[in-house]
């Protein structure tokens, strides 16, 4: 439930900040149009909502993790690291005790792809 609020939030953030105009992908494996497949750390009902969330804390569109036109294929290894990702953020939220969200994705990069190691410069 955590999680589904973090992304729901980031989603929000993410949708706000698209501009351009909306593309369709062939409806196979599992990409737009066709039912979720291959899910092993989401719901179907949230997958709309986290990788919207994911675009927006990485900065990146779907083809980044995924293979165009088979968001199911666990072949780009960057859609493994996300899973394992997804399931991280969910463990550290589930150690506080107020049932709030408080990492997401974009707490470590912060639309990049790889979050900086250290901080920036002082000025």
């Amino acid at each position: 439930m955590r999680f589904l609020a973090t992304a729901l939030l980031l989603a929000a953030a993410a949708l706000s900040a698209q501009d351009a105009p909306k593309q369709e992908a062939p409806k196979q494996g599992g990409g737009r149009g066709g039912p979720p497949k291959n899910l092993k750390v989401l719901k179907p009902e949230d997958v709309r909502a986290v990788m919207g969330a994911m675009r927006g804390a990485l900065g990146q569109m779907c083809n980044y993790c995924h293979i165009q036109g088979d968001n199911a294929s666990d072949e780009n290894p960057k859609k493994l690291i996300a899973r394992h990702m997804m399931e991280m953020v969910n463990h550290i939220n589930e150690q506080f005790p107020d049932g709030k969200v408080h990492v997401s994705c974009y707490t470590c990069h912060r639309g990049k792809t790889t979050p900086d190691m250290a901080p920036p410069p002082a000025q």
